[in-house]
């Protein structure tokens, strides 16, 4: 078959890479001035590596993107480091993990857990054993999604575990929709990371790079900065492609990946029941800032949970203190991170206003801070960045195929119950290539049936 993908981010790409080992042909429609999507990079002048417009790494447990950076011979670029996590409470950061670097993962972590001083010693226990139980101990997430992260942790781990540990995580996370959020979105996220993190050589961008350029070499054809402006379906089967400048193109199906929204607007023709599913499944946006700074802000910590009635973002990542700085021309490289409503107001204040918004924030994390040790800044915003899971919500999530026979859907709505990443964005991308193959055949054999001579007596 001939087959359209819209987006050139990693769900895109994989789904590419398995259609052409499948022997289709494939065209690849990208609205963005290059590959990654949500894992893209941007450069700096005085820079050797790119670096994600988001803040990335992968985990010691992604087996399906390490696999997949096997395949395409990159894995020799990914690395797994040490990092150490921390908590913001009352005015100092508490390391919650990766503070005992000599030790193995599971025992550092543990007296990272016992030397956690925001909260009282009979609470760290406590803490530990819940974790520990959410992580080893709960193998079917299926029960814990008709009950809120909430109720759960409020229950078992106790109001002052809640309050310090908990809490600021899912208000960080999905502020105004923190309560909404069921148990097994938790659990994944304690289940799926691991106590080193992983990271590219050249960054996500340069192996986003590496994928297309081994797609490339297979024949396939990625359009950047194309976007697609009709998709509609033919009456003999099949769909046709308009996009940009390009002349149309008919294939014989279509995977789409990105939101809700834009499925729905590329495909209006979608049953009504179908388009009124699509916008029940909400989702909140990112807004990220990117400091240069002229010296180091924190001493070791790479990453710190910030309390929303503290801080004016969620995360506070110092990217320099996992990756050499030497990468970056010097540079200690910080964001300040946020998922909001794409109401929020983030959305449309300028780079200036926001990074005023930011500075006394910095200064609170070392009050040595200066704006002076400023050298320059960037700001990335994307609308759709983090579904919001409420209670039941493995009900609400539709299948890969669409009502529409040879339209397929991906999108990280869709990777539930875990969290969004660019392993699960692998593992749908192979999903989906699998469903366009099933429907391949099916589609063969109902066309070598038509063609089979009619005997006549």
């Amino acid at each position: 078959m001939k087959i359209a993908i819209v987006g050139a981010g990693v769900a895109g790409l994989t789904a590419a890479k398995d259609l052409i080992k499948a022997g289709h042909t494939v065209t690849v429609y990208e609205a963005a001035p290059q590959a990654g999507g949500l894992a893209s990079g941007f450069r700096d002048e005085r820079w050797e590596w790119p670096l994600e417009r988001f803040y990335h790494h992968l985990f010691e447990t992604d087996t399906a993107i390490c696999e997949l950076v096997d395949e395409i011979g990159f894995s020799n670029r990914l690395n797994f480091l040490n990092q150490v996590t921390a908590q913001w409470w009352k005015g100092r950061s508490y390391v919650v993990n990766g503070g005992f670097p000599q030790f193995p993962g599971l025992v550092a972590t543990a007296l990272s857990v016992l030397t956690f001083k925001a909260l009282p010693l009979h609470e760290r226990f406590r803490m530990g054993a819940v974790s520990a139980y959410i992580k080893y101990g709960v193998r079917d997430w299926r029960p814990l999604e008709q009950i809120t992260a909430t109720e759960w942790t409020r229950r078992w781990a106790g109001e002052k575990v809640y309050n310090v540990l908990f809490r600021p995580l899912l208000e960080g996370k999905f502020g105004p929709h923190a309560d909404e959020v069921n148990m097994s979105w938790l659990w994944a996220r304690f289940k799926a990371r691991s106590f080193k993190l992983g990271y590219f050589d050249g960054g996500f961008q340069g192996f986003v790079d590496a994928l297309v350029a081994y797609i490339e070499r297979k024949g396939t054809k990625i359009h950047l900065q194309t976007p697609i402006t009709a998709l509609d379906q033919l009456p003999e089967g099949g769909w046709r492609i308009t996009a940009g400048t390009l002349d149309s193109e008919e294939v014989d199906a279509v995977i789409v990946t990105g939101s809700p929204t834009v499925l729905g607007k590329l495909v209006p023709q979608l049953p009504t029941d179908y388009l009124g599913n699509l916008k029940q499944l909400r989702s909140m946006g990112a807004v990220v800032m990117t400091v240069a700074l002229k010296q180091q802000l924190t001493d070791h910590l790479y990453w710190v949970n910030m309390p929303k009635d503290e801080f004016p973002f969620l995360a506070l990542v110092e990217h320099t203190n996992i990756i050499d700085s030497a990468h970056y021309g010097g540079d200690h490289l910080v964001y300040c991170g946020d998922y909001l409503d794409a109401s929020h107001e983030y959305f449309q204040l300028t780079q200036d206003e926001l990074l005023e918004r930011f500075l006394p924030a910095l200064k609170k994390v070392n009050p040595n801070f200066d704006p002076s040790w400023i050298r320059k800044t960037w700001l990335h915003r994307e609308t759709y960045a983090q579904p919001i899971v409420p209670i039941n919500h493995s009900r609400n999530i539709p299948p890969l195929a669409t009502p529409l026979p040879g339209l397929f859907w991906a999108s990280m709505s869709q990777v539930y119950p875990w969290d969004r990443g660019t392993n699960f964005a692998v593992e749908l991308g192979r999903d989906v290539a699998k469903e366009a193959v099933q429907y391949a055949t099916t589609v063969g054999v109902r066309e070598s049936a038509s063609m089979e001579p009619t005997l006549v007596s």
